[in-house]
């Protein structure tokens, strides 16, 4: 005998819980652990290969460029996968980072360990070990951040709670930054003219990278939980590359963040140059990257005050021009008075640290635009391409700067026996270091001033967005009474019972 079930009754929305200091800090760790392994090749990669293995800065240049194109490529397909992947006990996003967190500071500590691991090999052989681990880490750092990055969308859709992530997570990351710039630069300055000596520092410092990356990762998956009710299925291929076509904020958002982040990877790349050779002290990678970081503490506790007083999108232009003032101050400072170039880099904090800090917030946005225009919601497609583009600024940037040394004429034999660079290769290194950072940025903002997602226009967004749920929940109501009936009417049948509607008076 056939039983028909009586429909299930539609489930109630439930409204998302303001989020905790437990979340802000658990999304801080995962940038923290991140930067892990991204900053320390950012900032000290370069440096690793010409004074310690002894390459060419225009052949490493050129890797950057290659290997960040493949990283900027997988981001693409670690966005897919993320998208497609259904939500489990620990959501769609944490079990990437679960898996891949370990492998990925393996590879980190790998890339660095190439004269521990191969102490005889020759210039050829040092070139693939380099493309290969580099390679290997790109692939692995875009299978965990991009799940990573993709998840602040789903924890709150409230602005100021979004800036309020955006600036934990530059917090995590520049905590980092300045804690490799604390332990390694004593290193550099330690074993200068032995690079057998700082390859051997350097591969016990990674090692315990790894373990305090586990760590923070661990923390992360702990207490970074989705919020954001999601009510429709998830995108095909199709649908999210058309999604990801008609997001114009996305899209001016990518070409603003290409801009910049090649300004700042030049830079980055550069400031171990510029403390060693202008300065004429490796303890100023570290000071420098204080002085960096303390503006970037100071700027990103005021960007939810700024982004609830004068929008994301005024604020990143003012805080870009403090940017390109800083650039013009390290271009020019004189090296005699190093203070002056401290200042500079402590500017670039405030000017560089609040617009990286404004862009995570901006991104988070363009995930509602786009489910706005299409019906279809991504988190990590939309995540991925924002990454791609900033992954090819990296590039880019990274080129940049490794190419600035080679017009700079840098020897890296002279840096390798722990020779002093000439006076006209010190000053093309301090002009290249601000001008390059000064100039992306400018490109960067005449971008931007064409953004179109305000915050006025992001809020009657997420208005409509909710409306539109009401209406889908209210015919959803609607279908079950209409089915309820319907079955109520069968089940009547079925038992030979009247099926007509009974009076009220006998309900």
């Amino acid at each position: 005998m056939t039983v028909v079930s009586e429909p299930a009754a539609p489930a109630a929305a439930v409204a998302p819980t303001r989020l905790t200091w437990r979340n802000y800090s658990g999304y801080a760790a995962g940038d923290a652990a991140n930067n892990l392994a991204f900053s320390m090749s950012s900032a000290f990669l370069l440096l690793y290969y010409t004074n310690v293995v002894g390459l060419g800065a225009a052949a490493i240049g050129t890797m950057f460029l290659l290997i960040r194109f493949w990283d900027a490529l997988a981001d693409l397909v670690a966005g897919r996968l993320v998208d497609a992947k259904k939500p489990g006990r620990l959501g769609k996003f944490r079990p990437f980072i679960l898996v891949f967190s370990l492998p990925l500071l393996l590879s980190s500590m790998a890339i660095f360990s190439a004269k521990t691991f191969f102490p005889d090999m020759g210039q050829t052989s040092a070139l693939l070990y380099a493309y290969v681990t580099y390679a290997l880490m790109g692939t692995l750092y875009s299978l965990v951040n991009i799940p990573y990055g993709s998840i602040a969308p789903a924890m709150t859709q409230v602005p100021t709670e979004r800036a309020k992530l955006a600036s934990w997570r530059v917090w995590g990351s520049n905590i980092t930054i300045l804690m490799l710039s604390f332990v390694v630069a004593p290193q550099i300055k330690r074993f200068t003219g032995d690079p057998e000596g700082l390859q051997n520092s350097l591969f016990v410092t990674t090692a315990l990278f790894v373990v305090l990356g586990m760590v923070l990762y661990l923390y992360t998956v702990k207490t970074v939980k989705e919020q954001v009710q999601r009510d429709v299925a998830a995108p095909t291929l199709r649908e999210s590359v058309d999604t990801l076509r008609r997001n114009k904020p996305l899209l001016w958002l990518c070409a603003g963040s290409l801009a910049f982040l090649t300004g700042l990877t030049a830079l980055s790349t550069l400031a171990a140059y510029y403390a060693i050779y202008v300065l004429q002290d490796a303890q100023y990678i570290a000071w420098n990257a204080l002085a960096q970081a303390v503006g970037t503490f100071l700027i990103a506790s005021y960007i939810p005050r700024i982004v609830a007083r004068f929008g994301k999108k005024n604020g990143f232009l003012v805080l870009g021009v403090i940017g390109i003032l800083a650039g013009v101050l390290l271009a020019f400072a004189p090296p005699s008075l190093p203070f002056v170039a401290v200042l500079g880099f402590f500017l670039i904090g405030i000017g560089m640290g609040g617009v990286n800090t404004l862009m995570w917030a901006l991104e988070a946005d363009t995930v509602e635009y786009g489910e706005w225009k299409t019906g279809v919601r991504t988190e990590g497609t939309t995540y991925a391409l924002f990454s791609f583009t900033r992954k090819m600024g990296q590039a880019v940037g990274g080129a940049a700067g490794a190419y600035a040394l080679g017009i700079a004429a840098f020897s890296s034999q002279r840096a390798t026996e722990g020779l002093l660079q000439t006076d006209t290769t010190v000053a093309g290194i301090q002009l290249w270091s601000g001008a390059l950072v000064s100039g992306f940025i400018l490109l960067s903002l005449l971008i931007m001033a064409f953004y179109p997602l305000t915050d006025a226009v992001f809020q009657r967004i997420v208005g409509e967005i909710g409306a539109r749920r009401a209406q889908r929940d209210a015919d959803g109501h609607a279908r079950y009474e209409v089915a309820h009936a319907q079955w109520e009417t069968d089940e009547r049948a079925r038992r030979g019972v009247d099926a007509r509607p009974r009076p009220a008076d006998e309900v």
